[in-house]
């Protein structure tokens, strides 16, 4: 799938130390497939962020590729699952900040389901689970993935 493209617009500090927009465009960094997408706005190698004085000098967006997040880091992607889309279970460790921005989504869990409409907020914590869509348009969701300590050897493998 194409998804919509997700406006991108980051702050920054002239020489002046005056706050200024260093980048505002589309995000480029997309991973496409048949009924999904996720485009990576942001990400952080470290936190606390250690910010370049006028801007960046590599797309943040780049610091990280696949799923997760950067070790010690933070990534913001945008989701968009088409009608009728249903992930596989997976796992990453991080904490999961997911906002659904439109269209409903369902989050399944091994014995159970959360059902999210636009507006509606979720906080996963590293648990095993896959994103369906049960609905009838596009679902969107903005989630912000933050590295965590591994569970343990006891828990599934995360990807």
């Amino acid at each position: 799938m194409t998804p919509p493209p997700v406006r991108r617009v980051i702050t920054g500090h002239a020489p002046d130390k005056k706050a200024i927009v260093v980048a505002d465009g589309a995000a480029t960094i997309i991973n496409a497939k048949e009924q999904s997408a996720s485009t990576t706005v942001w990400s952080s190698l470290a936190i606390p962020v250690a910010f370049e004085s006028e801007g960046f000098t590599v797309d943040p967006a780049t610091h990280h590729k696949g799923s997760g997040a950067p070790k010690n880091g933070a990534r913001l992607m945008i989701m968009d699952l088409e009608p009728g889309t249903k992930g596989k279970m997976h796992r990453t460790n991080t904490v999961d900040l997911v906002i659904c921005l439109a269209g409903e989504i369902e989050m399944l869990l091994p014995d159970s389901s959360v059902h999210l409409k636009a507006g509606e907020i979720l906080i996963q914590q590293s648990t095993i689970h896959a994103w369906t869509n049960p609905g009838k348009v596009r679902a969107r969701l903005a989630i912000t993935l933050i590295d965590a300590v591994p569970l343990g050897p006891e828990f599934p493998p995360a990807r």
